[in-house]
């Protein structure tokens, strides 16, 4: 057998292709198809897998505008040629799920959310005010969620990395899905055994869903330092409003840089909504407590005074909200090992488990 892997674009090591590198070695004989590939910017183990990327690839500016190309996407992943391949695997947080599959041909698809901006997060990526042609990116996202919800029969089979996206799987497309949670290394991420200090950490792109100026006036109304890690659009933005907290901006950060800050910051915040938190498991994982705001992925990893502590459910989702919650967080005496035991359910065995008998549920 040979599998067609359609993944929306490789530029980058983030969680949504983290879960890819986990795929490959569980499908048979992997080609991937992207619209867009920086080579050298993903792992080895993905790079090494033979790679097939869409002419936009070849566009003008696309290695880092390629958002500007969106109104192209669909007919660009529909384009594919997957006439060859006996099985199709999508790893969709945009349109990779919209890739046309050989008739008789099973498409499993790992969906990490339906495309945020189309549906509930428009005016979290483009803000009144602050988005040019505003209304332009308004019809075309438009247009890619009619064509988002008329394709949502092609695959086969939906899973969802998290409860909260098999319930926008569910609201947004009518299908079910089953939830497969994403993998988490968590043998490399472990407890160290150097004093925890009393700063904040957040880990993730600098894009506007992540709500990190959230964290910044938090951070600020507590008297703490937050330690921010990634990059992305919004730092020029997040600079300026961090101008009057403690705020250390960290880019390029290696594993094992990342994996001390997780073993001695204070606790771990979250105050966007995530799809699932990839790295709030991480955070866990290293025994650091992780304070995030109770909606999507969240409320699959965080039990509020067991791991961790959720606000927003009384509506104060802002900065007050992560303030009073990450103040409960400080004066809890949390139980170290439990912390570490809430993230082993996500451990990679446990995703291989559930994805392979998802695929032999599908193949003959």
């Amino acid at each position: 057998m040979k599998t067609a892997v359609v993944h929306d674009w490789l530029n980058g090591m983030r969680g949504g292709e983290k879960v890819l590198e986990s795929i490959l070695p569980l499908v048979p004989e992997p080609t991937i198809f992207t619209l867009f590939h920086v080579p050298g910017s993903v792992s080895p183990a993905i790079e090494r897998h033979p790679i097939v990327a869409s002419p936009l690839n070849r566009l003008p500016f696309s290695k880092r505008g390629y958002r500007n190309y969106l109104p192209l996407f669909p007919r660009a992943v529909e384009a594919f040629d997957l006439s060859a391949f006996d099985l199709v695997v999508s790893s969709s947080h945009c349109v990779a799920k919209g890739a046309i599959a050989r008739e008789g041909a099973p498409h499993l698809s790992y969906c990490h959310t339906p495309v945020r901006y189309a549906y509930e997060q428009f005016d979290l990526y483009f803000p009144p005010g602050r988005t040019r042609f505003r209304r332009l990116k308004a019809a075309a996202v438009g247009r890619l969620r009619a064509w988002d919800v008329a394709t949502a029969g092609r695959p086969t089979r939906y899973l969802a990395n998290s409860s909260a996206v098999a319930a926008r799987i569910l609201r947004h497309y009518g299908r079910e899905s089953e939830v497969c949670h994403p993998p988490v290394d968590v043998g490399y991420f472990q407890p160290g055994d150097r004093p925890r200090g009393d700063f904040l950490l957040a880990v993730g792109a600098l894009v506007p869903y992540k709500r990190y100026e959230v964290a910044i006036e938090a951070a600020r109304r507590l008297g703490r330092r937050l330690v921010l890690v990634g990059r992305g659009p919004e730092e020029k933005r997040l600079r300026d409003v961090s101008a009057s907290a403690s705020v250390e901006f960290v880019a390029g950060c290696a594993p094992d840089q990342l994996r001390d800050l997780y073993r001695t910051c204070a606790m771990y915040v979250q105050p966007g909504e995530e799809d699932f938190g990839i790295a709030a498991v991480e955070a866990l994982a290293c025994g650091a407590p992780v304070v995030a705001l109770g909606r999507g992925g969240a409320r699959d990893i965080v039990r509020d005074g067991e791991n961790g502590a959720l606000y927003g459910d009384d509506g104060d989702d802002g900065p007050e909200g992560l303030a009073a919650a990450a103040a409960r967080a400080a004066s809890a005496r949390f139980d170290y090992t439990r912390l570490r035991g809430s993230a082993l359910p996500f451990r990679p065995e446990r995703f291989a488990e559930r994805f392979q008998a998802a695929l032999r549920d599908l193949l003959p």
